[in-house]
């Protein structure tokens, strides 16, 4: 496994998933941001929920996603509905 799946949220199949839509490090998803790197998932995983994103942003501080602030997650959860 490489750099990402060593992110707290990021498993294997998220690893895999993000070098698939071109964020291959740490430091690419963390210049891109959770919400950027979660529309460049959807190019390519159309099933991308929000606990996706919530792990994507968790990854980027460093943190377990149930541990996001609740201003995260409420922000979050906004941009995440208005994709729909």
């Amino acid at each position: 496994m490489g750099e990402l799946s060593q992110l707290p949220n990021i498993g294997k199949k998220l690893e895999e998933l993000l070098e698939q839509a071109g964020i291959t490090n740490p430091a690419e998803l963390q210049e891109l941001g959770s919400k950027e790197a979660f529309d460049r998932l959807l190019l390519i995983d159309e099933t991308a929920c929000m606990n996706k994103l919530y792990a994507l942003e968790g990854a980027i501080q460093g943190i377990r996603w149930h541990q996001l602030s609740e201003n995260d997650k409420k922000s979050l959860k906004e941009y995440y509905h208005s994709l729909k």
